[in-house]
Protein backbone atom coordinates (compact mmCIF):
# COMPACT_ATOMS: atom_id res chain seq x y z
CA UNK A 1 0.00 0.00 0.00
CA UNK A 2 1.28 3.25 -0.72
CA UNK A 3 2.06 5.94 1.88
CA UNK A 4 -0.30 9.24 1.72
CA UNK A 5 2.14 11.97 1.89
CA UNK A 6 -0.53 14.73 1.61
CA UNK A 7 -4.30 15.03 2.45
CA UNK A 8 -4.88 15.99 -1.15
CA UNK A 9 -3.79 12.36 -2.01
CA UNK A 10 -7.14 11.24 0.71
CA UNK A 11 -10.19 9.94 -1.33
CA UNK A 12 -12.14 11.13 1.16
CA UNK A 13 -10.89 14.88 1.07
CA UNK A 14 -11.39 14.34 -2.41
CA UNK A 15 -14.86 13.53 -2.43
CA UNK A 16 -15.51 16.49 -0.24
CA UNK A 17 -14.12 18.65 -2.27
CA UNK A 18 -16.22 17.49 -4.84
CA UNK A 19 -19.01 17.54 -2.61
CA UNK A 20 -18.48 21.51 -1.61
CA UNK A 21 -18.20 22.56 -5.18
CA UNK A 22 -21.38 21.09 -6.25
CA UNK A 23 -22.97 22.52 -2.97
CA UNK A 24 -21.23 26.04 -3.86
CA UNK A 25 -22.83 25.32 -7.39
CA UNK A 26 -26.19 24.13 -6.90
CA UNK A 27 -27.31 25.96 -3.47
CA UNK A 28 -26.24 29.73 -3.73
CA UNK A 29 -27.83 33.24 -4.10
CA UNK A 30 -28.32 32.87 -7.77
CA UNK A 31 -30.40 29.62 -7.40
CA UNK A 32 -32.96 31.18 -5.30
CA UNK A 33 -33.29 34.02 -7.86
CA UNK A 34 -33.57 32.24 -11.22
CA UNK A 35 -36.12 29.89 -8.70
CA UNK A 36 -37.72 33.56 -8.26
CA UNK A 37 -37.44 32.58 -4.29
CA UNK A 38 -36.46 34.72 -1.29
CA UNK A 39 -32.83 35.10 -0.73
CA UNK A 40 -31.98 33.07 1.85
CA UNK A 41 -28.79 34.01 2.54
CA UNK A 42 -28.65 31.81 5.95
CA UNK A 43 -29.43 28.73 4.90
CA UNK A 44 -26.84 29.19 1.84
CA UNK A 45 -24.36 30.28 4.51
CA UNK A 46 -24.67 27.16 6.56
CA UNK A 47 -24.71 24.30 3.96
CA UNK A 48 -21.61 25.86 2.04
CA UNK A 49 -20.33 26.13 5.23
CA UNK A 50 -20.76 22.83 6.44
CA UNK A 51 -19.36 21.14 3.15
CA UNK A 52 -16.47 23.28 3.14
CA UNK A 53 -15.89 21.99 6.98
CA UNK A 54 -15.76 18.32 5.82
CA UNK A 55 -12.56 18.86 3.51
CA UNK A 56 -10.67 21.38 5.89
CA UNK A 57 -11.23 19.25 9.15
CA UNK A 58 -9.56 16.17 7.02
CA UNK A 59 -6.61 18.16 5.54
CA UNK A 60 -6.35 19.94 9.12
CA UNK A 61 -6.49 16.84 11.21
CA UNK A 62 -3.72 15.06 8.07
CA UNK A 63 -1.43 18.58 8.99
CA UNK A 64 -1.60 18.08 12.85
CA UNK A 65 0.89 15.48 12.82
CA UNK A 66 -0.70 12.68 15.45
CA UNK A 67 -3.01 9.70 14.93
CA UNK A 68 -5.11 10.68 17.84
CA UNK A 69 -5.86 14.28 16.33
CA UNK A 70 -6.16 13.08 13.04
CA UNK A 71 -8.61 10.68 14.33
CA UNK A 72 -10.42 13.65 16.09
CA UNK A 73 -11.01 16.08 13.03
CA UNK A 74 -12.27 13.36 10.73
CA UNK A 75 -14.76 12.28 13.71
CA UNK A 76 -15.54 16.49 13.17
CA UNK A 77 -15.55 15.90 9.50
CA UNK A 78 -17.64 13.12 9.33
CA UNK A 79 -20.57 15.17 11.64
CA UNK A 80 -20.33 17.93 8.84
CA UNK A 81 -20.97 15.18 6.50
CA UNK A 82 -24.33 14.71 8.53
CA UNK A 83 -25.06 18.15 8.87
CA UNK A 84 -25.23 18.68 4.96
CA UNK A 85 -27.05 15.81 4.43
CA UNK A 86 -29.85 16.87 6.99
CA UNK A 87 -29.49 20.73 5.02
CA UNK A 88 -30.32 18.70 1.70
CA UNK A 89 -33.57 17.36 3.42
CA UNK A 90 -35.10 21.00 4.25
CA UNK A 91 -33.66 22.09 0.43
CA UNK A 92 -35.76 18.92 -0.71
CA UNK A 93 -38.85 20.08 1.35
CA UNK A 94 -38.94 23.36 0.52
CA UNK A 95 -38.49 23.32 -2.94
CA UNK A 96 -34.21 24.69 -3.26
CA UNK A 97 -33.55 21.18 -4.77
CA UNK A 98 -35.32 19.23 -7.46
CA UNK A 99 -35.31 15.68 -6.27
CA UNK A 100 -32.43 14.46 -8.93
CA UNK A 101 -30.27 16.99 -7.47
CA UNK A 102 -31.19 15.83 -3.88
CA UNK A 103 -30.22 12.24 -5.31
CA UNK A 104 -26.92 13.40 -6.63
CA UNK A 105 -25.99 15.94 -3.93
CA UNK A 106 -27.01 13.29 -0.84
CA UNK A 107 -25.05 10.34 -2.54
CA UNK A 108 -21.89 12.79 -2.28
CA UNK A 109 -22.24 13.03 1.32
CA UNK A 110 -23.36 9.59 2.48
CA UNK A 111 -19.71 8.73 0.36
CA UNK A 112 -18.17 11.12 2.33
CA UNK A 113 -19.49 9.93 5.45
CA UNK A 114 -19.18 6.35 4.42
CA UNK A 115 -14.82 6.95 3.44
CA UNK A 116 -14.39 8.93 6.27
CA UNK A 117 -15.95 6.03 8.23
CA UNK A 118 -13.73 3.65 7.13
CA UNK A 119 -10.89 5.18 7.33
CA UNK A 120 -10.81 6.13 10.83
CA UNK A 121 -11.26 2.54 11.09
CA UNK A 122 -8.43 1.75 9.66
CA UNK A 123 -6.38 4.65 10.89
CA UNK A 124 -7.52 3.30 14.72
CA UNK A 125 -6.12 -0.60 13.80
CA UNK A 126 -2.42 0.71 12.41
CA UNK A 127 0.52 1.79 13.76
CA UNK A 128 1.21 4.54 12.60
CA UNK A 129 1.76 7.17 15.64
CA UNK A 130 2.19 10.31 13.60
CA UNK A 131 4.98 12.41 12.10
CA UNK A 132 5.54 14.21 15.30
CA UNK A 133 6.59 10.38 16.05
CA UNK A 134 8.54 9.96 13.35
CA UNK A 135 12.69 10.18 14.30
CA UNK A 136 14.29 12.61 11.82
CA UNK A 137 17.74 11.30 10.31
CA UNK A 138 20.64 12.73 11.98
CA UNK A 139 22.71 15.15 9.81
CA UNK A 140 25.57 15.38 11.70
CA UNK A 141 27.79 13.88 14.61
CA UNK A 142 27.53 15.26 18.23
CA UNK A 143 30.21 16.85 19.74
CA UNK A 144 30.98 14.24 22.02
CA UNK A 145 31.52 11.63 19.55
CA UNK A 146 33.95 13.79 17.36
CA UNK A 147 35.86 14.38 20.47
CA UNK A 148 36.37 10.49 20.96
CA UNK A 149 37.39 9.98 17.47
CA UNK A 150 39.85 12.70 17.35
CA UNK A 151 41.46 11.05 20.47
CA UNK A 152 40.95 7.40 19.12
CA UNK A 153 40.58 7.44 15.61
CA UNK A 154 40.77 3.36 15.75
CA UNK A 155 37.18 3.74 16.78
CA UNK A 156 35.82 5.16 13.73
CA UNK A 157 34.89 1.66 12.31
CA UNK A 158 32.28 1.52 15.07
CA UNK A 159 30.52 4.56 15.14
CA UNK A 160 27.57 4.11 13.36
CA UNK A 161 26.38 7.94 11.79
CA UNK A 162 22.53 6.86 11.80
CA UNK A 163 22.56 6.38 15.45
CA UNK A 164 25.03 8.73 16.16
CA UNK A 165 26.57 6.21 18.42
CA UNK A 166 29.84 3.90 18.66
CA UNK A 167 29.51 0.52 19.96
CA UNK A 168 31.51 0.76 22.32
CA UNK A 169 30.31 -3.52 23.32
CA UNK A 170 31.24 -4.64 19.74
CA UNK A 171 34.69 -2.96 20.10
CA UNK A 172 35.33 -4.58 23.37
CA UNK A 173 33.97 -8.32 21.39
CA UNK A 174 36.52 -7.54 18.97
CA UNK A 175 39.10 -6.95 21.34
CA UNK A 176 38.32 -10.00 23.31
CA UNK A 177 38.75 -12.12 20.21
CA UNK A 178 41.87 -10.80 19.65
CA UNK A 179 43.12 -11.69 23.29
CA UNK A 180 42.24 -15.24 22.80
Amino acid sequence: MATIEKFEDLIAWQKARLLTKEVYKNLNIETFKSLNLQRDHGFCDQIQRASVSIMSNIAEGFERGTRQEFLNYLFIAKGSAGEVRAQLYVALDVGYLNIEKFKYLNSLAVDCSRLIHSFTQKLKGSEFQGLQYKKAPRNKMSDTNKMILEQMPDLEEYYDREKDRIDFNRKLSDDRKKNI
